[in-house]
């Protein structure tokens, strides 16, 4: 996707900036792992002491260096589909965290007009990091990355996002069991990581081949699409429609892998084509 820049924007030094808060707060990160819920959510859902005291400093900061206001998962902020907007995951897969498992990741974009044009994942306790601006640069732990070739279904990894069977919504949890089982007869394997960001960093990255998620959450998705377009993918929703912030739903890799793994969920029967999944929630 092309989304024209501001021209007050300089994009690798807000990434620069981006980084540095990040950096800042590793420690912070890496020392609260194993904490207790602290805020209960919408379902089963919560976030710990360390969610809500990582986006109140990584926002205050961000605001405070760059100019830009910050949309956060716990605190909220500016509409994130319209104008210049960071959105920050401060911790990403928060059970996983609160376990002890160290599949957990800091997530952060920037997004300009519902287009991610900066994307950071940091997974500080495996000592992972991928960073990217759409268009100009792709970096794996600061090293560059190695850009994404066509990979078949058959021999890749497939990252998919979590659910419960038995699950309603938009897309049920019968229908994505369903799904998950096709993809499991086509796929060299499948991984359910518990965090949607590491799944699209690794796709980015090209430890997976392709990723699935029903996230319909803009702060889940938007850094790992800017990683996986910079590194020569695709991501989309599951009718094919460009991912963008207010899409209900993910599907990554390579070109080839991609229109593989959306012949898959057309076969599932997952997409409803009566809904236009495209237009932006308002």
């Amino acid at each position: 996707m092309t989304v024209p820049v501001p021209a007050d924007l300089d994009l690798q030094r807000l990434l620069s900036m981006a980084e540095g808060v990040l950096d800042s707060v590793q420690d912070v990160f890496i020392d609260g792992l194993g904490a207790p819920s602290a805020v209960s959510k919408i379902g089963d859902d919560f976030a710990t002491h360390v969610d809500l005291s990582l986006e109140r400093r990584i926002g205050a900061e961000l605001q405070e260096l760059t100019g830009i206001e910050v949309h956060g998962e716990e605190f909220g902020g500016p509409p994130s589909e319209a104008g210049t907007v960071w959105i920050l995951d401060p911790i990403d897969g928060t059970y996983n965290y609160s376990v002890g498992l160290p599949m957990a990741a800091m997530l952060l974009s920037l997004a300009i007009e519902g287009e991610p044009v900066i994307g950071v994942t940091r997974l500080p306790i495996l000592n992972q990091s991928y960073a990217a601006v759409v268009g100009e640069s792709f970096t794996v732990n600061g090293e560059p990355g190695t850009p994404l070739v066509d990979t078949a279904l058959s021999s890749a990894v497939i990252g998919c996002g979590s659910y419960n069977a038995r699950g309603g919504g938009r897309y049920s949890g019968a229908a994505r069991a369903e799904l998950y089982r096709m993809l499991s007869y086509r796929a060299r394997r499948m991984r359910m990581t518990g965090s949607t960001g590491a799944d699209l960093a690794y796709v980015a990255a090209g430890i997976f081949g392709g990723a699935v998620s029903f996230s319909r959450h803009a702060w889940d998705n938007a850094a790992g699409v800017a990683l996986i377009r910079a590194a020569g993918g695709i991501a989309t929703d599951v009718h094919g429609h460009p991912w963008r912030v207010g899409s209900r739903s993910m599907v990554a890799g390579d070109e080839r892998l991609h229109e593989e793994l959306l012949t898959v969920v057309a076969q599932s029967g997952v997409p409803d084509r009566r809904t236009n999944e495209s237009k932006v929630e308002q």
